[in-house]
């Protein structure tokens, strides 16, 4: 879901770089020293499955991870993505410099935004958080690709038919990242519920 260089308006980049310095601002804020670590093996995992990716356009599609970033690490899912991505960039040019604002913003703003409303489900009963996790990963996806589909559509009608087509390629990427998500976060909250960000009941 990397937008290309050259594709997007000056005042959609902009935007999406302001945001994206509020987000990681924000996310290095509440983001402890004891939790470094977990949030680099967070954005490695992001950095690798990222890499595996089909070219639609000026984006493509690939697993993303974002929604379990999002249980995992809260707010600092913006410097864990930003710092993924600015490694695909320089290393593998996916994405771009000039994109790395919206790109991070698009795939980390409904990873934190998921975790914020989907918490309390999340630290409820084991019965409850296989269900809120799958709606996180699900959902993240769902509106990362809302958001990087609008970032195409407000830079011109010509990207219409792309945006409409990066929608459609997610769809069964939202499934398997809910799936992933529900049993990654399940596991985790038995076995090391330290590492998540929303406490376990």
């Amino acid at each position: 879901m990397h937008i290309s260089e050259g594709v997007l308006a000056a005042p959609v980049l902009l935007g999406g770089a302001v945001l994206t310095v509020i987000g990681t601002a924000i996310g290095l804020k509440k983001t402890d020293n004891d939790r470094i670590m977990t949030v680099a093996i967070l954005s490695a995992a992001f950095f690798i499955a990222s890499l595996i990716h089909v070219p639609i356009g000026p984006a493509s599609a690939h697993l993303i991870l974002n929604g379990l970033l999002g249980v995992m690490l809260g707010w600092a899912a913006f410097p864990s993505i930003l710092v993924a991505l600015l490694l695909q960039a320089v290393l593998f040019q996916y994405g771009g410099l000039t994109t790395l604002g919206i790109n991070t913003f698009n795939m980390a703003a409904p990873a934190v935004l998921c975790f914020l409303v989907f918490r309390p489900l999340l630290a409820r009963a084991a019965s409850w958080r296989f269900a809120g996790a799958f709606v996180c990963g699900f959902l993240a996806v769902l509106l990362s690709a809302l958001l990087t589909a609008a970032s195409l559509a407000l830079s011109g009608d010509a990207f219409t038919h792309a945006a409409t087509a990066l929608f459609a390629a997610h769809v069964p990427v939202m499934v398997a990242e809910g799936v992933i998500t529900g049993f990654a976060y399940t596991f985790l909250a038995q076995v090391k519920p330290e590492a998540l960000a929303s406490p376990i009941k």
